[in-house]
């Protein structure tokens, strides 16, 4: 762990950030530090390395789906390398993954585009209270599960224009009330976590 350290933190200008981000996952995945999360762990390292280096901006594009839809592919080449040194064999496949994985990223922030525009055009046609079902509209694309009361101090309305302007959107069929309660309710924007959700699932 020592040596795998000193390399994610070298100063390795000839090496381009994902070739890099593959040799450490690999080198992760083989030492296997811990009882349990190295997957998921080594999978994060992958997209936090690219942050540091300035690759993405954002801690986005995760390999999870590509990994998952080729996982025999993908532990018989984790064993190669460890057993006969195939890199390249290896390289080729995570640069695919990550290629495939960045053009499922834009595909699905077109959705998210699309889906808002949807959404925002059925608030739109509420009339009067349009412009309130708005705010909390905008707030929650940032903030896909929300309270009242939460809501209310971060936008600055009052706790009652919140809970009308969820109901309204609740029976417009953006959004789902969770609990089932008639206080303490969590409110949900399902549509958009099941975009942002696609892939997450554990290996």
């Amino acid at each position: 762990m020592g040596s795998l350290e000193l390399f994610l933190h070298s100063d390795s200008p000839d090496m381009p950030v994902l070739i890099k981000a593959g040799l450490a996952h690999v080198q992760f995945e083989t030492i296997h530090p811990f009882l349990d999360g190295n997957g998921r762990l080594g999978r994060l390292l992958i997209t936090f390395l690219r942050c540091a280096h300035n690759a993405i901006r954002e801690p986005i594009l995760y390999l999870s789906l590509y990994l998952k839809t080729h996982r025999a592919a993908y532990y018989e080449l984790l064993e190669r390398v460890r057993t006969k040194g195939e890199w390249a064999v290896w390289l080729d496949f995570f640069l695919t993954g990550l290629k495939e994985t960045a053009d499922q990223a834009a595909e699905a922030a077109r959705r998210i585009v699309a889906l808002f525009e949807e959404h925002q055009n059925k608030i739109e046609a509420l009339g009067r209270p349009a412009a309130s079902v708005l705010r909390v509209f905008q707030y929650m694309q940032r903030n896909p599960i929300v309270s009242i009361p939460a809501t209310a101090k971060k936008i600055g309305v009052s706790a009652p224009t919140v809970a009308k302007s969820l109901e309204y959107m609740r029976q417009l069929g953006i959004l789902r009330e969770t609990t089932g309660r008639e206080r303490h309710r969590l409110f949900v924007y399902e549509p958009y976590l099941a975009i942002l959700n696609e892939g997450t699932e554990p290996l």
